[in-house]
Order: structure tokens, then sequence, then C-alpha cells
């Protein structure tokens, strides 16, 4: 007799070779019109599978967990960020937690030098004149903006899209310059040519570019604050690929609007789809739709390791790639 196929509730619709390979191994439940679920709605999902696979979009805390009942043992989540997952109290209810590492790497580093060149070269800016009929012909200084070739790029957060983006950076000649939390090998170091500064106020201080791509944490929460934002030089720029709660938002859009830092390029924000009104309407910032995983390769990628973490529980095994408190 053939084992009883596990319940499986997907919270978003996802891309459709994922689906489909979803219902040939599971009983799924899919969210065919990819609305958004409640506090409600995730409670009961939670209480009628045996796994879920919710995304970043879903915050799951303590109280939720404590009503999920007896019968979720696996939350897949979709994607790598688990910031919106009470991890340690799921562990101690006995529900693993895995994740999809390593699957955005390349596609995030490549939104992060689209967002330097966009923001530096004033790219939405001739956009908007060229979308609105307004361009009257070429004229030797309009939309001047900078070269990127011999900046400084500060890297906060020099995990594996931290390094694709510093990769990527030498390319275009930019002088890559890191902070971490640990300082990397020194063959590492030497291969992507890159400095270690130990105080991120003094890197800061010195950067014409600052990358974001450190993790969400307690400790990283407004790491770029107003005190430290203040240190940036005002021609320098920022940006993030990671984590809106990483940045001090309004302090951000205060020093941008009264022009003490040059320019940034967000795809994240601090308070999800909420942003800030006085942030978008300046001319000096480019704002994305969080597209930085958004390719038709890495979505799927991403749902595959989804896949092989459910299926591997389902055989009886640790999931590949479990995400335990420790490594938070």
């Amino acid at each position: 007799m053939p084992a009883q196929r596990l319940s499986v509730v997907v919270t978003r619709r996802l891309p459709e070779p994922v689906e489909t390979r979803m219902k040939e191994l599971f009983d799924v439940e899919l969210n065919e019109a990819d609305r958004k679920l409640s506090r409600e709605e995730l409670v009961e999902a939670m209480r009628r599978a045996d796994v879920l696979v919710p995304c970043v979009t879903d915050d799951i805390d303590q109280a939720m967990l404590a009503r999920a009942g007896d019968r979720l043992k696996l939350i897949a989540n979709y994607g790598a960020g688990i910031d919106h997952l009470d991890v340690q109290t799921a562990r101690q209810r006995g529900i693993l937690v895995s994740n999809t590492p390593g699957v955005v790497t390349e596609d995030t580093a490549d939104m992060t030098i689209a967002l330097i060149l966009a923001v530096t070269r004033r790219i939405p800016e001739g956009l908007a004149m060229m979308q609105a009929g307004q361009w009257q012909g070429w004229a030797p200084t309009a939309f001047m903006g900078g070269r990127i070739g011999g900046r400084r790029l500060g890297i906060l957060g020099m995990g594996r899209i931290g390094q694709a983006v510093a990769r990527r950076a030498r390319v275009f000649g930019m002088q890559v310059h890191y902070h971490n939390r640990r300082r990397l090998r020194p063959e590492i170091e030497e291969e992507l040519e890159a400095t270690y500064w130990d105080s991120l106020d003094q890197m800061v201080s010195r950067m014409d570019v600052i990358s974001i791509n450190c993790p969400h944490t307690p400790s990283t929460f407004h790491l770029m604050n107003a005190r430290r934002l203040k240190l940036m030089k005002p021609d320098a720029v920022i940006v993030n690929t990671s984590r809106g709660e990483v940045i001090d938002e309004n302090a951000l859009t205060r020093m941008l609007r009264a022009g003490e830092i040059a320019g940034a390029g967000l795809d994240v924000f601090e308070h999800g789809h909420e942003i800030n009104p006085r942030l978008r309407e300046l001319h000096n910032v480019v704002l994305l739709p969080h597209m930085g995983s958004a390719t038709v390769e890495g979505r799927v990628e991403m749902g595959e390791k989804v896949i092989i973490n459910i299926k591997t529980f389902a055989d009886g095994h640790r999931p590949p790639d479990l995400v335990v408190p420790a490594m938070l």
C-alpha cells in the first residue's frame, strides 16, 4: 500500500514548473488568487498542513506558532531570508525550518550593479524624460552623471552575495572595500582585491558607494542609522538589495532631500511595500519593487530547492537546507 502523501500548503503562486512538480509529489494546496494571506489564514493553513511553504511576505511569529496545532512538521521557506519566521519557537515546537540559500546570489549581485549604474548615471531621469516625450535632443551638459570606474565601493556584508558584487565591481574598475562580522580568508581577499575595514564608521566615511548586502538580524537593524548615514560623503550613494530594515529609511529620506547624500538605489524597504511618500518624490533615488531575485531561472531553482527539502523530509531524512537557531 503506497505511503500517504504529505499535505503541503503554498502561500503564494510559484513558477508553473514548480507547482506542477509539487502536484505530482504531494497533496498540495495552491494559492490560485496569489493573494497575501492574513494572520488568521496562515494559522489555519498551518493547522491543516504537514508542510507550509511561505515566502518573505508571510510574517510567522511566536503567537501564530502557538496556535498552529500539532500537525505541522516542516516550514519549507521559499527564499533564503528567514527573518520573517520565528525559527527558535518553531524548533521548540518540533517544527523544522528550511530555506533556499545560494540560489539568488548571482541575480541579486547583478541587480546591485544595475542600481549603482542607474543612480550614478541618472538612468531613470533620462527614461522619464523620454517617456514623457520631452527630449529636445542631445546637449553637452544634459544628464551628466559620474563614471563608476575608480570609485571606492564599500560592501556591508561579505557573504555569498557581497562577494559576487565584489567580483562584478572589479570588472567595472571599482576599488572594493568591505566590512563583515568576520574577516575573509586571505586568499579570498586576494582574489577579490578587497580591503577589510574593522571599523564600519571609518569605511562608511571614505566610500563613494555603499552596498548593503547583509541579512536583517537584531544586530543589523538600523545598522545604517542617522549617525552613520551622516558619516557618508555628500557625493556618495547608497544601494540596498538585502533587507530594508538595515537602513533607517526616514533618516535616509531626510538626508537625500537635504542633499547630504547624492543618491540611493533601493530594492527593499523598511516597511515592506509601504514606502515613505517623500522618498518616492525624489529624483536622485531609484526605487524597485523587490526585484533582486526576480529571474525565471532563479525563481525556478528556489522552487526546486523547496521540493528537495520537502522530499528529503518525507523520506525520513534531514532537509539539506535545514535552518538551526545557531545559524542566526
